[in-house]
């Protein structure tokens, strides 16, 4: 069974998401490590180090996700799990940008999948599958 952590970045507090987002990768089959609200870089890595996880996914709602992601692949590299899966959704900037734009920003910083603001957690089950060879 594959473990993902999951949890909310930085000084963001929406757990509904979060909780929706848990409920429907457990219903799927994964393991999933919630490590919850205002959630540092640093959690999410100590909770994939510690669990063995397969992937991080980072949700973000109020905005800051750029900021908050800043050198996130560059800290797990640090930490030795360079090769980790990182996916990133929900309301990741400020205000209304072109999404090809944000999900560039994200890319080039180290994430493997970039999510745009209401996107189903179903949605990402598919990129789930592939990235973790099932």
């Amino acid at each position: 069974m594959k473990t993902i952590v999951i949890g909310v970045i930085g000084a963001d507090v929406h757990a509904v998401g979060n909780k929706i987002i848990e409920y429907t990768l457990n219903n799927a089959g994964y393991n999933v490590v919630n490590i919850g609200v205002l959630s540092s870089q640093e959690d999410f890595i100590n909770a994939a180090i510690e669990t063995n996880a397969d992937l991080i996914m980072v949700s973000s709602l109020y905005g800051h996700g750029e900021i908050d992601c800043r050198g996130m692949r560059e800290k797990c590299v640090e930490a030795g799990i360079e090769n980790i899966n990182l996916y990133v959704g929900g309301n990741i900037v400020v205000g209304k940008q072109d999404f090809h734009q944000v999900k560039k920003t994200f890319t080039d910083m180290g994430f493997n999948r970039v999510y745009p603001p209401g996107t189903p957690i179903d949605d990402a089950l598919e990129d789930l599958r592939k990235d973790l060879g099932e």
